[in-house]
């Protein structure tokens, strides 16, 4: 299997691609040389990687018959001062919200993904420390 990509430059420094039926434009800040057309690049390895666990554990929740009131997935990440400016480290969050949800369930759909199933978290997993966190709200 082979995933493509294929970005246009369109603008200053701005490239669109389509992915999947979907457009999406990456560009600089306006100090950068850009327009500010779209998210930085960089940026978007974040949404992936919470992308990409988010859909693992919602699905293995909903498999196990828990469904909270609300879920986010929060990525933050330590970006090195120097260039090649990357990241070093990514921390998420997994912050639930609902009454007496079952911690247990919980733990292994986030344990599930994060060993087994997200590619994403994988492949970052080879570059940079990766940790993560449960949080419930309720």
């Amino acid at each position: 299997m082979k995933h493509i990509v294929d970005m246009s430059w369109t603008d200053k420094v701005a490239f669109t691609g389509d992915m999947d039926g979907h457009k999406i434009t990456v560009d600089a800040t306006e100090q950068s040389g850009g327009s500010d057309l779209g998210p930085r690049p960089k940026k978007l390895m974040l949404t992936a990687l919470a992308g990409c666990t988010g859909i693992d554990v919602i699905m293995i929740l909903k498999k196990m018959k828990v469904e909270p009131e609300a879920f986010n997935v929060i990525v933050e990440a330590d970006v090195t001062e120097e260039h090649p400016m990357h990241y070093t480290k990514m921390h998420v969050i997994y912050q639930f919200k609902g009454k007496d949800l079952p911690m247990d369930k919980l733990e292994k759909a986030v344990k599930l993904s994060e060993s087994t199933y997200c590619g994403v978290t994988a492949a970052y997993r080879k570059a940079m420390e990766m940790t993560w966190e449960i949080r419930v709200v309720e």
